[in-house]
């Protein structure tokens, strides 16, 4: 095998063994790739690490990183596929008296085959979803390769279930004479005589279901005299025969993508996505990189049941260190909600439906140290977004299990919905000196038809928004929600002299048809506008002066009364 153990770190009392690979040419990865796998081992960060490459060097760099904490991806990578691959050639299969098989391989025994099973080691291109606690499932592609271990021991022929006459120079001869893969109930691939099978598949099942390797393993009575010029194949008896299976449940990941699309007035495009599978991004392919990124992130690890492989013999079994051990993709929330990018230019995302779910934090093993939220999170299977894309072709949907893409299509104009203006309008009505009332009207800027808001979903199925939820338009007055009546009207009373602002919120597009896009109107009010306003400005102007008349006339007499005259008394 092509590892080289290169340090032994020692913190407190736990070893720790750091596989890294050697620099045969022979090995897939280089070794910034493999220092990125071990996302299940203990993360040793000594001070003052030493490398053959040198200190200042970029493996020596990310290897150290490595060491530290664990490396993630922004999407599936291809290393631990090709990391089990070639791994999977150190994998040996013991001989007729020896069983090899991981710890956690469920046994077989029967007459002459002892300790039998069929084990997986690696299905690939996969992904492992840790979605929420003790709720991880595991994605396979719908087209992808699954190796797998096969072996027993045979019991000697002094076994008193084996009738045999000592000098017949009998012997047994033993194999597995069939390999099979089934997903669900179908077989997908059957293989002969392999203990080490590599069993390629294609399937056009989705959904959940289980993958089973199951293997028919034989042994035959070989009789035959040498003293009569005979071989040990002149007759052959089967004296034993089992079937071994392993299953394991997993989701056969395909991403089926429905599509919802409308024409804004000004030539935006709108697109609504809706899947059940979980999703890593879109793409909008046009002459822009405009994209959309979903939650999950991912991080590589070994299958630690595979780092030790037992030895059984008739005397016993021992525990050995294993030379293969497989890797696998993970994924995990990193980010709340999905985002567009680029972030001012992207587009912009107008809805997303999903399920609130809980952090699966506390169900990641000790020693996987990544940015999973916290917090509870949604997992999204919807999503509406605005584009300014001018060239917009179609929508590639990137999967979450490698190489699992698919792309949609934009419809022809015939088939895409059209969203039309709206025109608000908003009058002054009954106006006096102690308020007025709004006349809102809300029309087709098209067409002059009132649009209500009281019946927003037509007969067109297509109007069914992704998720099942209808959402009613409606206006607003200084923020007051109010909704027009049948006639595409509504009446506003309204007190306090000022600016009003009416704005209309439409619907979504997804629950609407015919669709409309928002509009704004305003309208100031003051009672001095009015003549009734003038005249009761003037009545409350008289009424409020006539004390202070009344003061000042009185005031006035009064001091000719008292006023001194000077000239009368000289």
């Amino acid at each position: 095998m092509h590892l080289l153990v290169v340090s032994v770190v020692v913190i407190g009392l736990t070893t720790i063994i750091v596989p890294v690979q050697s620099t045969s040419s022979e090995h897939p990865l280089d070794e910034n790739e493999t220092a990125t796998l071990w996302s299940n081992d203990p993360d040793t960060c000594p001070e003052g690490i030493q490398t053959g490459d040198g200190v200042g060097s970029e493996t020596a760099a990310i290897r150290e990183l490595a060491n530290c904490t664990d490396l993630t991806f922004k999407r599936p990578p291809s290393t631990a596929a090709r990391w089990s691959v070639h791994d999977f050639e150190e994998l040996e299969p013991g001989d007729g008296n020896t069983s090899v098989h991981p710890p956690n391989a469920t046994l077989t025994d029967s007459v002459v085959i002892a300790d039998a099973h069929a084990s997986l080691f690696a299905a690939h291109p996969s992904t492992t979803v840790h979605r929420e606690p003790d709720d991880s499932p595991l994605y396979i592609a719908p087209t992808g390769t699954v190796r797998g271990l096969v072996d027993y021991r045979v019991r000697p022929l002094e076994n008193e279930s084996v009738d045999v006459d000592p000098d017949s120079g009998a012997s047994l001869r033993h194999e597995v004479s069939e390999v099979r893969l089934l997903l669900g109930g179908d077989v997908l691939t059957v293989t002969n005589g392999s203990q080490t099978p590599v069993l390629a598949y294609e399937t056009n099942e989705t959904g959940r279901t289980n993958l089973t390797i199951e293997a028919d393993i034989r042994v035959r009575l070989a009789q035959g005299s040498p003293a009569t010029g005979g071989t040990d194949s002149d007759s052959e008896t089967t004296v034993d025969e089992v079937t071994v299976s392993e299953s394991i449940p997993v989701r056969v990941y395909g991403p089926t993508v429905e599509q919802f699309t409308a024409r804004y007035p000004n030539g935006d495009t709108g697109i609504a996505l809706y899947q059940r599978q979980p999703w890593h991004g879109y793409s909008l392919r046009g002459d822009g990189d405009a994209r959309v990124r979903g939650v999950w992130r991912y991080y590589t690890a070994r299958d630690t049941g595979w780092d030790e492989l037992v030895h059984s013999r008739s005397d016993g079994s021992e525990r050995v260190r294993s030379d293969a051990r497989p890797v696998f993709v993970h994924a995990y929330p990193s980010e709340i909600g999905p985002r567009a990018e680029p972030v001012r230019d992207g587009p912009t995302i107008l809805d997303v439906w999903g399920t609130e779910s809980e952090s699966p934090a506390i169900e990641l093993p000790e020693n996987v140290t990544v940015d999973v939220v916290e917090q509870p999170y949604t997992q999204s299977y919807g999503l509406a977004l605005r584009t300014d894309e001018r060239t917009l072709e179609g929508v590639h949907v990137q999967g979450i299990v490698r190489g699992v893409n698919t792309t949609v299509t934009i419809p022809d104009d015939e088939r895409v919905r059209p969203l039309r203006e709206s025109e608000l309008s908003v009058e002054l009505e009954n106006q006096s000196a102690s308020g007025a009332t709004l006349r809102i009207e809300l029309t087709d800027a098209t067409t002059g038809d009132p649009i209500s808001l009281t019946d927003t979903q037509g007969a067109d199925p297509v109007a069914v928004p992704a998720d099942g939820e209808r959402r009613t338009g409606y206006i607003t007055v200084n923020g007051e929600r109010v909704e027009t009546n049948p006639d595409g009207t509504a009446t506003v009373q309204v007190r306090e002299p000022g600016s009003y602002s009416v704005r209309y919120h439409p619907g979504s597009w997804l629950s609407h048809d015919p669709a409309y896009v928002g509009s704004t109107a305003s309208v100031s009010w003051h009672p001095l506008l009015t003549v009734a306003g003038w005249v009761a400005f003037l009545d409350e102007v008289v009424w409020w002066s006539i004390p202070f008349v009344t003061a000042l006339y009185g005031g006035i007499r009064i001091g000719k009364f008292l006023k001194y005259d000077e000239y009368q008394y000289k």
